[in-house]
């Protein structure tokens, strides 16, 4: 009997250890839209101030936490159990990586969200509000290309996800532009409200970037990928 055959006459070893690395594949895919639809919800807290919206993304971000403690252990185990090598090294350690980032994103999401109480503050003046919608739609964008890259294994989309964004670039400028003419008593908490949210869209699209970063040595296995991961 070879190596690869199972014990029992069961299927193949390797056969098995491709199942679970395409079923890793996938669990990270639903991690990925659990952040989506989190991204989805910071929006709607955006626009609306829905206290619903911020309610049920911090309930989903516990989901969010937990997908990703129990993906970090699965990756673990698989390196102790397979010790993989070459490509498959590369996707479970991407996985750690790539998993991390989703997190991360998801807890800047939440911070906005967490802002629904500050509503009025975000849009008291409505060019600043304006500016942020904006920046919350380029961001989503950005991220759900990143999410279609992890789903395809595509590398074309996970490079265009690391090219810089002069949309978002535009808009940072014109909001700090707008925040700096803010007058008024009421003027320093709306900046200060208004700067929070946009430094969390800002930071969301950095770590989107290094997403598309990371997939694009996955898929390609060129460490040079990698430096766009140190930001």
């Amino acid at each position: 009997m070879s190596p690869a055959d199972s014990a029992d006459g069961g299927p193949p070893a390797r056969a098995l250890y491709s199942d679970e690395l395409e079923q890793l594949r996938l669990q990270v895919e639903l991690m990925g839209v659990r952040v989506d639809e989190n991204l989805e919800r910071m929006r709607d807290v955006l626009v609306t101030g829905s206290s619903a919206a911020a309610e049920a993304a911090l309930a989903a971000d516990d989901e969010i936490d937990a997908m990703m403690v129990s993906l970090t252990e699965r990756c673990y185990l698989m390196l102790a159990r397979e010790a993989p090598v070459a490509s498959d090294l590369r996707l479970v350690v991407s996985v750690v990586r790539i998993t991390g980032e989703f997190e991360r994103i998801g807890d800047l999401a939440l911070r906005v969200a967490k802002m629904a109480p500050d509503h009025h503050l975000l849009t008291a003046d409505a060019r600043c509000h304006d500016v942020l919608v904006v920046m919350a739609d380029d961001t989503l964008d950005r991220y759900r290309t990143a999410l279609r890259a992890w789903a395809t294994q595509d590398v074309e989309l996970a490079t265009s996800v690391t090219r810089p964004s002069c949309s978002l670039e535009l808009s940072q400028e014109q909001l700090t532009e707008r925040v700096l003419r803010l007058e008024g008593d009421g003027a320093v908490p709306i900046a200060l409200r208004v700067t929070t949210a946009a430094k969390s869209l800002d930071r969301i699209a950095d770590h989107t970037v290094v997403l598309g970063a990371r997939m694009r040595y996955l898929l390609t296995g060129d460490p040079r990928h990698l430096a766009a991961e140190v930001r």
